[in-house]
């Protein structure tokens, strides 16, 4: 079982928490901590990938600074979720190298764009500048971008797969197939819905400020749904190259541009109103280190939305080989960082979700077999 300074102090700010119970109705957070015995190393990491770091309970705590207690919810568990994401990785060393750092994933950036301008420039000579009758594959052949980010892929998804078995593993929940599915669907339901971003009241979070807010909760659901259009995006049109043979460019009606146009919409106003409130929002809830990798994937998926609905525009120009060069850079900088910062965070509050339900349900149970007892 590790012990780090951050394991520590969640553990000390959730034993103070479970004497107090006054914020036990803000989210699951505090009821999920009524549930547990002890606060060892891996119950903390389950209840910080719980917390939505929306501020409600820091703002209502009556320990928070300047009491001796210094207790801060928030902050403890956003710097506990960083450190997760280096303990979970796989391969470690990428998550070690990540972590934290968003400046890798900047020089990544560049490394990446230049290497692709560079080999496009070089494996087309004078079409890098022509306008081409299949639009960007003229640049750069679709056996070509298929085989690379199909790599890519590959790796990106098994290294999610295997982080993503590590700590479901460390919640100790059973095989997938033994599992109460009504139970999974709820841990389902709370994490699609942003069930615990309402701050508890129905009102939203206490973000950026003391004031609560719905803003958060919308802007998160925009950059989500926006990220699935463009994901639907990219599997039509896969369907329709490979299954029906038909292929791109495709026009402006289709499955693929529809999807593409309104995901990409979503992932320019979702990752931007979200910038926007981390800049505004009150800095003692957020934590020491909770930037750095979870702003780059902001901006990353922003970037991604406006390189591509770019390459869209010019894409019957000269200026394609360039726009293309700029969209798979940023593209793929995304990809091979996903497994390391927010992104699979978001697959560690899932489980995290599904846990709590599991143990709702059978806390329930349990109390209604003693309650029944009882009235015997």
């Amino acid at each position: 079982m590790r012990s780090t300074d951050k394991t520590t102090e969640a553990a000390r700010v959730m034993s103070i928490c479970n004497a107090c119970r006054y914020c036990e109705g803000h989210c699951a957070v505090f009821q999920a901590m009524e549930l547990r015995l002890e606060f060892n190393a891996d119950t903390v990491d389950y209840l910080a990938n719980l917390c939505h770091n929306c501020g409600a309970c820091y703002h209502n705590c009556q320990y928070a600074p300047p009491h001796e207690f210094q207790l801060n919810v928030p902050a403890a568990m956003a710097e506990l979720r960083q450190e997760n994401y280096g303990v979970y990785a796989w391969p470690g060393f990428m998550g070690k190298l990540f972590v934290n750092n968003g400046l890798w994933v900047s020089l990544l950036s560049i490394v990446v764009i230049a290497a692709f301008f560079a080999a496009t420039v070089i494996l087309t000579g004078a079409d890098f500048f022509a306008v081409h009758d299949t639009a960007f594959y003229g640049v750069i052949p679709h056996n070509v971008l298929a085989a690379l980010f199909g790599a890519v892929g590959g790796f990106v998804l098994l290294a999610l797969a295997a982080s993503t078995a590590k700590f479901w593993r460390t919640m100790q929940l059973p095989n997938p197939l033994k599992l109460d599915y009504p139970q999974v669907y709820q841990g389902i339901k709370d994490a699609l819905s942003l069930k615990y971003l309402d701050g508890g009241n129905g009102q939203g979070c206490s973000y950026p400020d003391e004031t609560p807010s719905m803003a958060r909760r919308w802007f998160h659901q925009m950059t989500f749904w926006g990220f699935m259009l463009c994901f639907a995006a990219t599997s039509s049109g896969t369907i329709m190259h490979y299954g029906f043979d038909m292929q791109a460019p495709y026009g402006f009606t289709s499955l693929p541009k529809l999807f593409g146009i309104v995901g990409g919409l979503g992932l320019i106003v979702g990752p931007i109103g979200l910038l926007v409130l981390k800049k505004r929002a009150d800095t003692a809830p957020k934590g020491k280190t909770n930037k750095g990798m979870d702003i780059s994937f902001l901006v990353l998926l922003l970037l991604t939305s406006i390189t591509g609905l770019g390459l869209m525009i010019v894409r019957d120009t000269p200026y394609v080989g360039i726009a293309l060069c700029l969209h798979l850079g940023v593209v793929l900088t995304l990809f091979l960082s996903m497994p390391y910062g927010k992104f699979i965070h978001g697959f560690y509050r899932l489980i995290a979700l599904i846990v709590f339900a599991v143990e709702k349900n059978d806390h329930k149970a349990v109390v209604g077999v003693c309650d029944s007892k009882n009235r015997s």
